[in-house]
């Protein structure tokens, strides 16, 4: 998938994905409970997100067999989310804290709080309430190791199931995902004001994983010979979660439900035709053992941008404007976004 992408970004023209999905998270006005149940009465006036969609986007078919949306919150202590998975038969192996919970049917949560790409966190869960929480210091296309040791204090998760765990011989309606991550550790490598300001967004995405399975000796087995389902909130255009470019934006406010509209980033063309340029380098490199010294040689039209070599690799910029004034969108050989001023 990522040939196909880099050869995307090989295309002349402003050929760019949409923006990625938006999300107004609002305060919460008590603590939540968190039992997986969702019928806390701060959950009612936080809105779902869309529907899940295909990882490669929407057009992709077949559609997803099951809906799936999510709901967050905050408050000073915790970010929530929850989420509903509707499934006829849920089921679960894994108990261990941190497996590797995709091997099951799971819920998966992606978390890039400046938007740089880099110092991301994830959190995987399934059916038995057992988490899998790592923090990637950088996308694993750029060489970036999963800690696996980074843990998450005072996290708290729960689960509620409509129906019943591990028995083939019933239908059930599905089960209820409710997470609260402290901003005390999600600021450790936020980059930004943790909890957030009034205004401010940070890049989240939720990801499913679901297996096909039939029912053997009375127990669920996977299907031998087919991949998972990847069913998202925000689609990431490749069968791949770690390309935090692509993830949505959630906008944190302090006022009332109904009263805010999302907010769509101004620099969004730019951050993508920066990631233009990195897609492109990655495949000149791939192709001829060296980083492009220039846009001429890189080739396509990427708009107002520029290309200059450094003693690590290189970084390239395009321009935009925010809040009136012009900016530069920077991106650098190991996909790490930034912007100036």
């Amino acid at each position: 998938m990522l040939a196909v992408v880099a050869a995307f970004a090989l295309q002349s023209g402003p050929m760019l994905p949409p923006h990625p999905k938006g999300y107004v998270c609002h305060r919460a006005d008590h603590p939540l409970i968190i039992d997986g149940k969702l019928d806390d009465t701060a959950w009612r006036d936080a809105p779902w997100t869309d529907s899940f969609i295909d990882i490669q986007g929407d057009a992709k078919m077949p559609r997803p067999r099951y809906q799936t949306r999510a709901k967050m919150l905050w408050d000073e202590q915790y970010f929530y989310i929850g989420a509903y998975l509707h499934e006829p038969h849920v089921w679960g192996t894994l108990t261990e804290h941190d497996s590797v919970i995709f091997h099951d049917n799971d819920f998966e949560v992606f978390i890039d709080p400046n938007g740089d790409n880099h110092d991301y966190y994830e959190f995987e869960i399934n059916a038995l309430n057992t988490g899998w929480d790592l923090r990637l210091p950088k996308p694993y296309r750029d060489g970036g190791p999963a800690l696996n040791e980074w843990e998450i204090p005072g996290l708290k998760t729960a689960i509620h199931i409509d129906g019943t765990l591990n028995n083939p011989m019933d239908v059930d309606e599905g089960w209820s995902v409710e997470i609260a991550i402290p901003w005390k550790v999600l600021g450790e490598f936020a980059g930004c004001p943790a909890p957030p300001a009034e205004g401010d967004q940070w890049r989240v995405n939720f990801s499913r994983v679901e297996w096909l399975t039939d029912i053997v000796d009375n127990k669920y087995v996977k299907v031998k010979g087919k991949p998972e389902d990847n069913w998202v909130w925000s689609p990431q255009h490749a069968i791949d979660m770690h390309r935090p470019e692509y993830w949505g934006y959630v906008q944190f406010t302090s006022k009332r439900p109904g009263t805010v509209t999302f907010e769509r980033d101004p620099l969004w063309e730019g951050r993508m035709q920066a990631m233009r340029i990195y897609y492109a380098q990655k495949a000149f490199r791939e192709k001829n053992k060296k980083w492009a010294a220039s846009l001429a040689e890189l080739g396509g039209d990427y708009g107002p941008c520029a290309l200059d070599m450094t003693s690590e690799g290189w970084r390239a910029w395009t321009a935009g404007e925010r809040n009136g004034q012009p900016s530069k969108v920077f991106v650098r050989q190991d996909s790490k976004l930034w912007v100036e001023p």
